[in-house]
């Protein structure tokens, strides 16, 4: 369980670690390296996951940092 997801200035919100999910097909995956970047500006084409997009669309969003309580 992650403890901790930035949102980068500008960018998407990171989490640090894996994950395992389901994806639109019923099929389970697991992300690739340390950390999962998720779309916040919405114009990614591989939602939930960032693709860069939010460059082409010159997205501004603030940096925040969530930590969850266990």
């Amino acid at each position: 369980m992650a403890s901790k997801i930035r949102a980068r200035e500008n960018g998407p919100y990171l989490i640090e670690g894996s994950a395992t999910y389901t994806d639109a097909d019923g099929n389970e995956q697991t992300t690739p390296g340390t950390t999962i970047a998720l779309c916040r500006c919405g114009a990614s084409a591989n939602k939930p996951f960032c693709d860069g997009s939010h460059r082409a669309i010159d997205f501004k969003g603030a940096p925040i940092e969530l930590h969850l309580n266990d």
